[in-house]
């Protein structure tokens, strides 16, 4: 009698069922599970997209063209100017106002370095009203635009910036001036502490709502636009070389912060700035050596860019002290530096 080599196997009914349950719901939710992937792939890609435009248009701002030019706006004579930047990376554009005294101002050049989303007119400030200020002391005046004001050229946070700065300054000193100083807003402030961590020759700054792009400062001013978790500064560093080809770790805001300056500094400041915190520039200064000539101006109720807009001939005089102390004698501490 022949037997079976094959053992007999009892059939689990219960898994049976179980897996013929599954693969029935399944079947019949197959339509569900894929519409919900879809959703989920969607919402995903819309996260992704969302947050690679903003790094283009953080990248990208909007800017006015000019309104106006230096003989129209105080009554100086002024000429067309070109210069590369230092690294020549890029060729900048700008207006040269030369110095009508015969005075050691003469001899001095004051840059303005515009902030983010302008151009050399900086509406904000206004700057004609400053660049004035400087020619009726005696100075030669350099207003130039930076790279990211040329259609082909994007924001770098002050990378290629700074590099542009230094043209400026090297321009100042060929037209013959003995010393150069910056005046800053913004991330133009923010750029200048940048360039004076590459050159002597700089003699002085005032820098007015400084900005460093950091990520604290990043997320600070995106939430200013929108209430975005935590993780959208995350992904904005992520997709901000992707697309503009410069990553937000190379600017250099440690070391900015860090720094003693071998140059005299006139920090302007509002405790009400809602895009770059005063704290920031509060902590620079007091970085820097007692004796060094740098000043501190805070103000309780004041906002970006707007202090001298708010109190414009206090700013002024201020401003055009600072600027005088260091024309006419080695940098000594001024007395006006009380927050207001």
């Amino acid at each position: 009698m022949e037997t079976n080599s094959y053992s007999s196997v009892p059939l689990n009914t219960t898994t049976v069922g179980s897996a013929i349950k599954r693969t029935t719901f399944l079947r019949r939710h197959r339509g569900l599970l894929l519409a919900l992937l879809s959703v989920l792939l969607l919402l995903f890609s819309l996260t992704m997209a969302f947050h690679a435009y903003i790094a283009w248009t953080l990248a990208r701002p909007h800017i006015d063209p000019l309104r106006s030019n230096p003989a129209i706006a105080f009554g100086a004579a002024y000429e067309d100017v070109q210069f590369p930047s230092l690294n020549a990376s890029s060729n900048l554009s700008g207006w040269y106002i030369p110095s009508s005294a015969g005075t050691a101002a003469s001899r001095q050049t004051v840059v303005f370095s515009h902030g983010y989303g302008g151009n050399r007119e900086e509406i904000w400030v206004p700057i004609y009203d400053l660049a004035k200020a400087a020619h009726d002391m005696g100075y030669n005046v350099l207003m130039f635009d930076y790279g990211y004001v040329q259609p082909q050229w994007n924001v770098t946070g002050g990378l290629r910036e700074s590099q542009e700065l230094l043209g400026a300054v090297k321009y100042a000193k060929d037209r013959g001036a003995e010393k150069v100083f910056v005046w800053g807003f913004s991330m133009g402030a923010g750029t200048a502490l940048q360039a004076a961590l590459q050159t002597k020759d700089i003699d002085g700054m005032i820098l007015d709502s400084t900005f460093v792009l950091e990520p604290d400062t990043l997320y600070h001013n995106m939430k200013q636009a929108a209430n975005l978790p935590k993780f959208s500064q995350s992904l904005v560093h992520m997709f901000f070389p992707l697309i503009n080809g410069v990553s937000l770790n190379q600017v250099p805001y440690d070391k900015v912060k860090e720094t003693q300056y071998s140059m005299p500094i006139f920090f302007i400041h509002g405790k009400k700035d809602l895009r770059a915190p005063y704290e920031m520039a509060e902590g620079i200064y007091q970085k820097q050596k007692a004796d060094s000539g740098s000043e501190l101006w805070l103000l309780e109720n004041d906002g970006h860019e707007l202090i001298y807009r708010a109190h414009s001939k206090s700013y002024l005089q201020m401003t055009t002290g600072f600027l005088h102390t260091l024309s006419s004698a080695p940098a000594q501490p001024l007395k006006y530096n009380k927050a207001r």
